[in-house]
């Protein structure tokens, strides 16, 4: 997926809240978007440097989104409206090879009391309507951006919505419908993934459960580069 937006180079300076940061751009202070509400600490550190999307329109009070970072020689996407885009081009694309049967991609769908990402049908010239459960599958997708020593976890804040999203997972499985899980994490070169329980021992426990009960659990990492990211090699995953 390419970046077809203006991208800028700045140097990272502080984030007084989940919504704002500060960066030095060519001399000057400036304020721009964080489109990420976890916590990326160990990301945005004083000095970083950073990769800014400029964004124009005129309405915002920022003139820029603060999209990625690098740790060290590694480029980390933390754009939280990335991941979907990612993994509906790889949908599309027959690039996740156990949901490449099903031909039809349909987004943000809603099962009992939540709202799915994608909901998938075998056969894509079929009305929705007219799909059996047998042919449909549930997929919620997490990007991840925690990253230590080439292990990646989820999630890097606590998030009661992701616990209530696996739990409905559990009830997509019980209908005899398909149902997954795919934690896109948004760099490269990655050893595994795990549940972040030191974070979010709930969050945890609902997870292995989720798996306990048929739900698929995925990992993938992403190729990044400064405007562009693709989903790119599956992730071993430890529960």
């Amino acid at each position: 997926m390419h970046i077809n937006k203006n991208i800028r180079f700045a140097r990272f300076i502080r984030r007084p809240n989940r919504f704002q940061a500060f960066v030095e751009l060519e001399g000057e202070e400036l304020m721009v978007h964080v489109p990420n509400t976890g916590r990326c600490k160990e990301i945005l550190v004083p000095g970083t440097k950073v990769i800014l999307r400029e964004e124009n329109n005129p309405n915002r009070k920022t003139a820029y989104d603060l999209i990625g970072g690098y740790k060290g020689n590694r480029l980390i996407n933390i754009d939280s409206q990335i991941p979907n885009p990612v993994v509906e081009e790889a949908l599309n694309l027959g690039k996740i090879e156990k949901l490449a049967g099903y031909k039809k991609v349909l987004r943000e769908k809603t099962f009992g009391n939540s709202r799915f990402d994608f909901k998938l049908i075998t056969e894509h010239e079929l009305p929705e309507t007219d799909s059996t459960p047998e042919e449909e599958y549930y997929l919620e997708v997490k990007g991840v951006t925690y990253e230590l020593d080439g292990i990646t976890k989820f999630p890097d804040a606590p998030t009661e919505r992701g616990r209530k999203h696996l739990m409905e997972l559990i009830e997509v499985k019980k209908t005899g419908r398909g149902a997954g899980i795919l934690f896109l994490i948004q760099l490269e070169d990655i050893k595994l993934f795990t549940p972040h329980d030191e974070m979010d021992k709930a969050f945890g426990d609902a997870l292995r459960l989720a798996k306990e009960n048929g739900v698929d659990v995925f990992a993938y990492s992403s190729k990044v580069t400064e405007n562009s990211i693709t989903l790119d090699k599956q992730v071993r995953v430890i529960l």
